[in-house]
């Protein structure tokens, strides 16, 4: 039996109890370093003028409240998005080919798992370009270099957010030239986002600033679908390229670049349906081809 005594004690300390306030999210500025995710190697990079098509995916996050990879908080009505290299957080122009759709998105997670996606929508990104959950959509993403180089600048950046491509173990090449991982670049600029805007010659100041809350401005254009092809290597040895098209199997080799600089990138499809190209992106990477991703063309 409780005393008495004892209610009142624990009444008295749950009336002087108050519960502690939620930490404040405050964003930050980060590039981040290589990372492994379902045993593939990524290496986020600064990049303020990719363009990448591929498979956009809807994040299966139903609630608000957790925290995105830089510190922001994941809201599902929000126009948020995930990219496996982009620094955080960017602002990306996404396009859904299938239907001629635009808007921009805030780029501020690290994502998503699937291989087979390129970039993964909050709810309300997704349902605005017209792309359902489970339904994944031919896109086309577009860094908007001055919003991100504003978003770089006004941003605090932890200490050490510089990539350390060292920390992480390389597969073993024969001195060939990889295709790029979606989002980086072979350029060497690893803190450009905090250097100056770079303006043109048509942007007004006001328009620079990247407002800390998206609007739902959907642009609506022709709309744009091609096939899905899984690629891999891009080689600067015809012969190299033929030895891992040989490996993959089914996959062809196409010349590209000038003659007097040829490369050779190795493409599988086209496919039809995003599930023929997820097998075929399976394959490519069961067969050690880590760098292999879907594209549209």
């Amino acid at each position: 039996m409780i005393r008495p005594a004892a209610v009142l004690g624990l009444l008295l300390l749950a009336g002087c109890w108050k519960p502690e306030p939620l930490p404040v999210a405050e964003g930050r500025y980060m590039v981040g370093e290589p990372y492994q995710l379902r045993n593939l190697w990524f290496y986020p990079r600064e990049d303020f003028g990719l363009v990448e098509t591929g498979l956009a995916g809807v994040a299966s996050d139903a609630r608000a409240g957790r925290r995105t990879s830089n510190g922001e908080v994941h809201d599902p009505a929000g126009l948020m998005a995930a990219h496996r290299t982009l620094q955080l957080p960017a602002v990306v122009t996404v396009t859904n080919l299938e239907n001629g759709r635009s808007l921009a998105v805030r780029v501020n997670d690290r994502g998503p798992a699937d291989p087979g996606r390129a970039i993964e929508l909050s709810r309300r990104s997704a349902e605005l370009l017209g792309i359902l959950p489970g339904r994944p959509a031919q896109v086309r993403v577009a860094v908007e270099g001055n919003l991100s180089r504003s978003l770089a600048s006004a941003l605090p950046a932890p200490e050490g957010s510089q990539p350390v491509v060292q920390a992480a173990p390389t597969a073993a090449v024969q001195r060939e030239t990889l295709a790029p991982i979606a989002g980086a670049r072979q350029a060497e600029r690893i803190r450009e986002g905090r250097g100056p805007m770079v303006w043109t010659a048509d942007m007004r100041p006001e328009q620079a600033a990247a407002p800390l809350v998206l609007p739902e401005r959907v642009a609506q254009g022709p709309a744009m679908p091609g096939m899905l092809h899984v690629q891999g290597s891009s080689f600067t040895s015809r012969a190299a390229a033929q030895q891992q098209a040989a490996r993959l199997g089914g996959a062809r080799v196409e010349s590209i670049g000038s003659p007097r600089a040829p490369e050779f990138r190795v493409r599988i499809g086209p496919f039809v349906t995003p599930a023929e190209a997820d097998r075929a992106l399976d394959g490519a990477l069961r067969a050690g081809v880590s760098e292999a991703r879907i594209i549209v063309d």
